[in-house]
């Protein structure tokens, strides 16, 4: 066992000479990612085409730490807009080599371009006619001269005392790859809406949502006839699933022509309106409520139903339909804020 291990400070430890050493790694690694500048050229510009021009996958592969290197890209690829996975090279040499077919883009990621299992994996690429982009030191490198295209990174120093470890090549190559997949991005105008349909449970998809998409509808849509009678009505607002707490009073053609919640219950309860029951509803329901149309963002319809101070929110189509509602409810436990 290494007995430096589990060494507290107060053994010998000196915080400024930690301090100094954390802050000389960052100046490793920011160096490697400055050497990156002169190297955003014309290849770099050709890899972007040949990535847009890709009809198939674009498949990411390399060993160790630029493996994980190049998973991380390829979800960076796959979350906008590009179809992307990763194959292991090893992997791809006992079976998985069917996973590439005509149409597809290898990507391969390798400092020294020397990476063993890759110079087996690669050749057989070359020869089915699916083009290879690398990401290495040197286009002399074996992986340089069989790739169709390079990303050469130049020579780099890795971090640390003794360089022993991937460290400052990683960040270049992830720095490098980001930049790759976010140039592709805008060049697909690949914006928040695109995003968010690739990420509808994260904080801007939720945001990114369409009223249409999470509205209460069909027979969660509390609809009720212009004329009918109150008791009708409570009726429908007890049933309907969800007890939305409100309905919607539509006409013949089911345009959106009132709304009546529980709230105008409680004022008319409040008010003592006589033979309350029997009255018509539109004799007591609220006449041309806010309401939202239903390709609107669901941030919107949260905005407007905190800024009126109202639960409930109609929601039509073009033609003024009443198609559905949004409860803040809905709303709130979908953690959609604008």
């Amino acid at each position: 066992m290494n007995a430096n291990r589990g060494r507290s400070r107060s053994e010998g430890g000196d915080p400024e000479a930690s301090i100094q050493a954390g802050l000389r790694i960052l100046e490793q690694e920011i160096k490697a990612l400055e050497g990156l500048r002169p190297r955003i050229g014309v290849g770099f510009a050709q890899a972007v085409d040949l990535i847009l021009e890709t009809s198939g996958t674009v498949i990411l592969t390399g060993m160790g730490k630029a493996g994980l290197i190049a998973r991380k890209v390829s979800a960076t690829l796959a979350s906008t807009g590009t179809p992307s996975i990763f194959l292991h090279p090893a992997e791809a040499v006992h079976g998985d080599l069917g996973r590439v077919v005509q149409g597809d883009l290898v990507l391969a990621f390798s400092k020294s371009g020397e990476t063993e299992e890759l110079l087996r994996f690669l050749p057989v690429v070359k020869a089915s006619g699916v083009p290879i982009l690398a990401m290495t030191e040197s286009k002399a490198s074996t992986l340089g001269q069989l790739a169709d295209l390079v990303l050469e990174m130049g020579p780099i120093d890795e971090a640390g005392e003794h360089g022993l470890a991937p460290s400052a090549s990683t960040v270049a190559m992830l720095a490098l790859g980001d930049a790759l997949a976010l140039v592709v991005q805008e060049s697909r105008n690949f914006g928040p809406e695109e995003f968010a349909r690739f990420h509808p449970a994260g904080s801007l998809g939720r945001r990114l949502l369409r009223v249409g998409e999470i509205m209460r509808k069909d027979e969660r849509n509390p609809l009720v006839s212009l004329g009918a009678k109150l008791r009708e009505v409570l009726f429908v607002m007890t049933k309907t699933p969800g007890r939305p707490g409100a309905a919607l009073v539509v006409d013949h053609e089911q345009r959106l022509v009132g709304i009546f919640t529980d709230g105008d219950l409680r004022r008319c309860l409040e008010k003592g309106v006589e033979g309350l029951l029997d009255r018509r509803i539109d004799e007591v329901m609220t006449v041309s409520p806010r309401k939202i149309s239903v390709d609107r963002l669901a941030a919107e319809a949260f905005n407007q139903l905190k800024e009126n101070q109202v639960d409930q929110l109609p929601v039509v189509d073009e033609s003024g339909k009443a198609v559905g509602i949004l409860d803040v409810q809905d709303l709130l436990e979908l953690k959609i804020a604008p």
